[in-house]
């Protein structure tokens, strides 16, 4: 019999386990002669993945995809004829492919995961740079093999909380690989009196604050990049800044606020969703915060949702249906972290029910 797994399947036989290795198939979409090479022959040092094909322009890639099917597209944003948002406006639709976008200008990251890639990768400008750029593609195309590119735009009617609600917490969001869309599914679908939220996205620096500012444009509540002493009130979401400080919640004179503190990466991550979570229930305690747990590879955030919920926190995490990366929430789930497990389009309405008074039993 056999058991499926990331990049093959394990053949059980008479004379013991074997694996039979697929490889990723991965095609590269830049108008760079040079940086297609330089993909290419950084992915040509891994034996799960091959690159089989390249294209000059979107033209050239639709054909590729339509004749190659490939598993992972990386996509430059600056090309002729085309740049990379148009074109992924028109792939996303058709063709269920999960998309790395790539490109030397940060301002690009926030247009190209709204129309629809799963990840934005900065192009390297240093040869330090290249190695960790080559060791991210790879992660990220192993970690988006056989997702989608991206989530529903869940946008269903929502009642609005009552502004007498009795829940005076705060709800804490962490999320990885495929959170920022799915973030931003489930803030849209939020009313604007929401109880304040604090998110941890997994992020570099310079993506925050644009990521924040085009979620302030599209959702009720108003969202910004959180700074150092921010209260956390209703109606505002604060995404926590990238870089290199880990971002908690402290109580001060009965409000919560942000505190920003530069320290090592917890559970490989800075931010870390994990340090997020453990400062909630120490701040937070008991039925003062919701912990939600999102889409993401690795486990980070797990042991800080589970001890959310060991002391009282209601707790949701994303399912495997509807997670592109069912890494974070599996752990979180597997350990007994999540209170209740359900779809993205499950979550808004379950969290809202929470808020008015009522809870499931566990």
């Amino acid at each position: 019999m056999k058991y499926p797994i990331n990049y093959g399947t394990i053949l059980i036989t008479r004379k013991g386990a074997r694996i039979m290795a697929k490889k990723i198939k991965v095609l590269i979409v830049d108008d760079s002669i040079f940086f297609r090479t330089t993909i290419k022959k950084g992915l040509s040092k891994t034996p799960d993945i091959e690159v089989i094909g390249e294209a000059f322009d979107p033209y050239e890639a639709r054909d590729m995809i339509l004749s190659s099917n490939p598993d992972v597209v990386t996509l430059d944003m600056q090309m002729p004829y085309m740049n990379g948002v148009e074109f992924l406006k028109i792939l996303t639709p058709q063709w269920k492919v999960p998309v790395i976008a790539v490109s030397s200008h940060t301002q690009s990251t926030a247009e190209a995961i709204r129309a629809g890639a799963s990840v934005f990768l900065q192009k390297p400008g240093s040869a330090d740079e290249l190695n960790r750029f080559n060791v991210e593609l790879v992660k990220h195309i192993r970690s988006l093999t056989g997702a989608r590119p991206g989530t529903p735009d869940y946008a269903a009617p929502v009642t609005p909380v009552r502004q007498n609600d009795s829940f005076r917490g705060i709800i804490a969001i962490g999320a990885s690989a495929g959170g920022t869309q799915t973030t931003a599914a489930i803030l849209k679908a939020l009313p604007a009196n929401i109880p304040g939220i604090i998110i941890v996205q997994h992020m570099p620096q310079e993506f925050t604050r644009s990521y924040a500012e085009n979620l302030d444009r599209d959702c009720g509540m108003s969202v910004k990049e959180a700074g150092e002493g921010d209260v956390i009130k209703r109606g505002q979401c604060l995404i926590a800044p990238g870089g290199d400080r880990h971002c908690e919640i402290v109580k001060r004179d009965r409000q919560y606020c942000v505190h920003l503190r530069q320290g090592p990466k917890v559970s490989g991550h800075c931010p870390s969703v994990d340090v997020l979570f453990q400062s909630v229930s120490v701040s937070a305690p008991g039925t003062e915060a919701v912990g939600i747990i999102l889409t993401g590879m690795g486990s980070d955030g797990a042991k800080g949702l589970l001890k959310m919920r060991q002391g009282g926190s209601y707790t949701i995490g994303q399912d495997e249906k509807t997670s592109i990366v069912y890494g974070m929430p599996k752990v979180a789930y597997d350990i007994g972290a999540v209170s209740r497990q359900a779809s993205l389009e499950a979550i808004p309405p379950l969290l809202l029910k929470y808020l008015e008074g009522y809870r499931d039993n566990d």
